[in-house]
């Protein structure tokens, strides 16, 4: 028999096989003891009827005129026997006999008390000195019937009452260790960055520290994990001054050196840096995206934040291959403006590193929310699509990006509870990329007619 997984199965299913064997062993303990008592009275009405029946059977022998006449008497009306009787005298002639006694069935006489044959119980007794002796049997077919019937009358019930016993032992053992169901699903609700204390308070002391280790795990790993992304905050933040000074300086080397090797030289000094920077950076939103609240208590329209981050890349790169549509009406959210800045930022210079340096990069936001960006380009094959937003995974090795724009947005899509959508190619058509993800909005969708910034 395979032993269930589930702690409810096991204890229903032991709690109720022990409940039946008890019910069971103690059937047959009061079967057994009822049995013996049982016989002890039949044997009692055996030797009650024969002390009964031999005086009179003795008044009527002795007052007969002729001796040694065996008398039979006759049922006055029809019925089931189940003592019989006969009465011999000392040389074994039988002198009386009850209607339905079969002579056959009893032994000879060998002296008063109990005796039993194969099929039957008998008990004998004499008067006038021996000379006068009844038998008394009983079938033992009759006793055992009788105690056929007892144990059917304790057993079935077994029959109702195990099934029944199973089912209320099932829903108390579901109902005591109901805290401890709560407790897996809070705990199974949980992601990788929740690692919060999971509420003990109405569980068993049995589980109570089993579930105290457990937190205080989750404490450990919380502190772990805290710390990494504060040493990588920390590291980006205090790696932005020392990298702005040796910019600078490779800057002025570049101005103020008159050979051409070494202003080269300090040119890629300086783009070094700059790649550098830009990684601290990275690494300061991701640090960000998986730490930081996300959520403010207070709205602001979502429009305002991906304009000033699409007006900033203009400024930067090639204003006119970028290519904004906003609803008309406000999307108002309580996600943080800066939360919505990096997004739209990564997925921004993502598609403008990536795609084509001719065709525009489309950014649009919709009245629901869901912003999309999308760019001109080769088709991403799928295995590298399903991998492009692991950390410091590239689309491209021909490109200098850092390889976690998409983790970042990746990591804040999934704390919002909206996943980042990819495709390659894009919608309708059969090359491109394309990036979307719903924004939480504090109104109802609206529709309307989009607003062209271009």
């Amino acid at each position: 028999m395979r032993v269930p997984h589930s702690l409810q199965a096991r204890l229903g299913l032991s709690i109720g096989l022990l409940l039946m064997l008890l019910w069971i062993g103690a059937a047959l303990f009061t079967a057994n003891l009822l049995r013996q008592e049982m016989d002890k009275v039949f044997d009692s009405t055996l030797q009650e009827t024969a002390q009964r029946l031999l005086p009179l059977a003795v008044l009527d022998i002795v007052g007969r005129e002729e001796e040694g006449i065996a008398q039979r008497l006759a049922a006055i009306r029809v019925h089931e026997e189940f003592f019989t009787y006969i009465v011999r005298d000392d040389r074994g002639r039988i002198l009386l006999q009850s209607h339905a006694a079969d002579p056959t069935v009893f032994p000879p006489y060998d002296g008063s008390g109990f005796a039993q044959t194969a099929t039957h119980r008998l008990y004998s007794d004499e008067a006038l000195q021996g000379t006068i002796r009844i038998t008394v049997a009983e079938p033992l077919e009759h006793r055992a019937t009788i105690a056929r019937g007892i144990e059917m009358g304790l057993g079935l019930p077994i029959l109702f009452v195990i099934p029944t016993a199973f089912i209320v032992i099932a829903l108390a053992v579901r109902t005591t260790i109901a805290p401890v169901r709560r407790f897996r699903e809070r705990l199974q609700a949980r992601d990788e960055r929740d690692l919060t204390h999971v509420p003990i308070d109405d569980l068993p002391a049995e589980i109570v520290p089993l579930a105290a280790t457990l937190n205080a795990l989750l404490s450990r790993l919380k502190a772990a994990f805290d710390a990494e992304r504060s040493f990588a905050a920390n590291a980006a933040h205090e790696l932005r001054t020392p990298l702005a000074g040796a910019m600078a300086q490779a800057q002025r080397l570049q101005i103020e050196t008159a050979e051409p090797v070494t202003a080269r030289r300090a040119a890629d000094i300086e783009a070094a840096l700059k790649r550098l920077t830009r990684r601290t950076e990275r690494l300061m939103q991701l640090a960000r995206a998986e730490g930081a609240q996300l959520r403010l208590d207070r709205t602001s329209d979502l429009r305002m934040a991906i304009r000033v981050v699409v007006e900033d890349v203009r400024r930067a790169a090639d204003g006119e291959r970028v290519s904004l549509r906003l609803p008309a009406q406000p999307v108002v959210s309580d996600l943080d403006p800066d939360v919505v800045g990096i997004l739209c930022r990564n997925l921004l210079e993502n598609a403008l590193r990536h795609g084509s340096r001719t065709a525009p990069v489309e950014v649009t936001l919709k009245a629901d929310g869901e912003l999309t960006v999308v760019n001109e380009g080769p088709v991403v094959a799928p295995e590298k699509l399903a991998r492009i937003t692991d950390r410091f995974e590239r689309a491209s090795g021909h490109t200098d990006g850092s390889g976690l724009g998409l983790a970042i947005v990746t990591a804040i899509a999934e704390r919002i509870g909206s996943p980042l959508l990819l495709s390659s190619p894009r919608s309708g058509q059969v090359s491109g990329f394309e990036a979307s993800l719903r924004l939480p909005t504090s109104v109802p969708e609206i529709s309307g007619r989009a607003l062209d910034l271009e």
